[in-house]
């Protein structure tokens, strides 16, 4: 009755196993570590970078416990905080001798513990979240107006173009808002003008209006295509701060998307808010020049004369120089997307730009004259120039459609489509909402969640003992079943555990023992009826299953609500939350039930159960003879 099957306890073991493997590197602590990474993409990180930094630190006298290449950046581990602080120091001078022009960026870190062979099966511990490392958080507000607004712009530029080159005759083009509006006299010429627009402005919608003695069409962004303006503005905004925030050395920066137009910007480690803030609204300018292809030129590439005059040499990504012209022909106010692609005749990976009305104007008109020359794209930042890219212009490019090619691979192309589209925001942002946590704070918030979900289980534990005797045992033990695949799971998924997932998982605690109280009492109903205690062992986990059922599965509907509308802690807590209603679930029934029938199941003969107290009900004549 009281026996599970083989396929249950394989369950049970499997889920035992890696719920202890994958909790484990929670418990090994971390290491203070220095990292170094590049700052450009033609920097390499390799043996060669890895061995610069132990000499560095051999000449300053400090020994590191491994200094080795991990993924892209080389990472030194030290005994303690002091000697990282020191190392930091030792490894800036030695790699960025010029703090104006620097190659690699060289941060403090702190690295798990965790031994290779946990590494090999991917078991990580959690990360832990800024209200527990300490650190600057933001809340930015992006534009959504001002990127409709400046698409809107966009577009009355193109339509003006179109006309122009359809030689039809309007009364004038203008912006209201996020609306086009275009003046016609008759209704041919409305007619041709709508059916320019369909044919090459598929994002845009058309009404007809009388004006005086004349017609108006008013052109406006189709609701689709304006979320994806939108949405396209908040990836393009994420990518700007990825390359901004790299510059200030966070390991580990979470940069996120909330809600339709917010994201949230949390740097771990970072305290002087003022750097952070200059960071993020740091701004960026991309142009387009026409490189010197002449002798003089080619000779000061290669180093071996001065740069001509009325040029300047900037590097390109691969870390060659190029000598580009001064006059700037296009900048990325004329820029209005860019995308990855394949070229159709040699499925080459390409960038392919898109320009505004004013913009293919010009380019048009400088690829006709500059046809087998070499025409550079310069990103500045911080008044640092680095070409992109520097290709060969093959023929007349009209139509505001740019093709970018030359032997890049897929990863590049996706790379340069988004540093040419996150040159800049696409949309102001604003910031809404910041706080500093010190380091010490965040430690003692360590230590108190600790306590509280550590004391908190040894009280429930040491009451469920006094009370139900060997039954309570069970539930303690399946209590930290719990608390340890809670852990695993949140492992697993690389979770961010935060000072309400702390919270989140005390209250889990309660919830799960809640579930083991009801078994506990019901089994104890079923002794008092009478039933031999193999049956009211069955009976009461049965019986109890439902009632444990729906209380669990409404707590996780209001945790799935706070998980859907709430934002920032709320949602920390109602992750936490939700995995351990599932686990406790398991741990309550499943694994509790497990090990009740490996205690008393094997026993044929079972005359008692040890579960407390329980109070037998009196026999109907003594009742009566009482109430007599």
């Amino acid at each position: 009755m009281n026996r599970y099957p083989v396929w249950k306890w394989a369950i049970l073991v499997i889920v035992l196993l890696v719920g202890a493997l994958y909790s484990l590197p929670n418990f090994f602590g971390e290491t203070p570590a220095v990292q170094v990474s590049a700052v450009k993409s033609g920097v390499k990180i390799d043996d060669a970078v890895a061995q610069r930094v132990e000499q560095a630190l051999a000449a300053a006298s400090l020994t590191a416990e491994r200094v080795a290449v991990e993924g892209t950046s080389v990472r030194a581990r030290f005994d303690t905080l002091e000697d990282q602080l020191k190392a930091k120091d030792v490894i800036q001078k030695a790699l960025v001798p010029d703090a104006n022009d620097p190659s690699f960026v060289v941060a403090l870190n702190q690295i798990s513990r965790t031994p290779a062979w946990l590494s090999a099966i991917h078991a990580r511990p959690m990360f832990l979240g800024l209200d527990l490392r300490g650190g600057v958080h933001f809340m930015l507000q992006v534009d959504m107006q001002a990127a409709l607004t400046k698409k809107a712009e966009a577009y009355s530029g193109d339509i003006r173009t179109a006309l122009r080159e359809k030689n039809v005759r309007h009364s004038g083009i203008s912006r209201d808002g996020q609306t086009i509006d275009i003046k016609v006299a008759d209704e041919a010429t409305q007619n041709t003008v709508r059916n320019i627009i369909a044919d090459q402005f598929a994002d845009l919608q058309v009404v007809s209006q009388p004006d005086g003695d004349g017609l108006r069409l008013r052109a406006s962004i189709k609701p689709e295509a304006a979320r994806k303006v939108q949405e396209q503005a908040v990836k393009q905004n994420i990518v700007t701060l990825h390359n901004r925030i790299n510059e200030l050395g966070v390991t580990e920066p979470v940069i996120q998307q909330q809600g339709l137009d917010r994201i949230v910007v949390q740097l771990a480690g970072v305290q002087d808010t003022a750097q952070a803030k200059d960071i993020l609204g740091r701004t960026a300018t991309l142009e387009v020049r026409m490189v010197d292809e002449s002798t003089e030129a080619r000779a000061a590439e290669q180093g071996r004369g001065p740069v001509p005059f009325g040029t300047e040499r900037y590097p390109e990504r691969s870390g060659q120089s190029v000598i580009v012209k001064k006059q700037v022909i296009l900048t990325g106010e004329n820029l209005t997307d860019a995308q990855p692609g394949f070229d159709s005749q040699t499925q080459e990976p390409t960038v392919n730009l898109t320009l505004d009305a004013k913009g293919s104007r010009i380019f048009r008109d400088i690829t006709r004259e500059n046809i087998g020359k070499r025409m550079a794209i310069v990103l500045f930042e911080k008044g640092k120039g680095e070409v992109v890219t520097a290709p060969v212009i093959r023929s007349e490019i009209g139509g505001g459609r740019v093709q970018i090619s030359g032997r890049m691979t897929t990863a590049e192309a996706n790379n340069t489509a988004l540093l040419l589209r996150a040159g800049s925001l696409a949309a102001p942002m604003e910031i809404i909402e910041e706080y500093t946590i010190g380091p010490s704070l965040g430690a003692d918030n360590i230590e108190r969640g600790i306590h509280s979900v550590v004391w908190g289980l040894a009280a429930i534990a040491a009451f469920m003992c006094v009370y139900y005797l060997l039954f309570g045992v069970i539930s303690s033990i399946a209590l930290a079943v719990n608390v340890m695949l809670l852990v695993a799971i949140l492992s697993m998924l690389q979770a961010t555990l935060t000072l309400p997932g702390i919270a989140a998982m005390a209250l889990a605690i309660g919830v799960a023992i809640d579930s083991n109280v009801l078994i506990n009492e019901r089994v104890r109903e079923e002794l008092r009826a009478g039933v031999a205690p193999q049956a009211a062992i069955h009976t009461g986990y049965d019986r109890a299953w439902a009632t444990i059922l729906d209380s669990n599965v409404t707590t996780l509907i209001a945790g799935l609500a706070l998980l859907a509308f709430g934002s920032g802690p709320v949602r920390g807590f109602a992750v936490v939350h939700c995995i351990g209603i599932l686990t406790s679930m398991f741990s309550a029934v499943f694994f509790s039930r497990g090990l009740v029938n490996l205690w008393y199941g094997r026993q044929k003969k079972l005359k008692s159960v040890s579960i407390g107290q329980v109070w037998k009900p009196e026999s109907d004549a003594t009742a009566v003879a009482k109430s007599q």
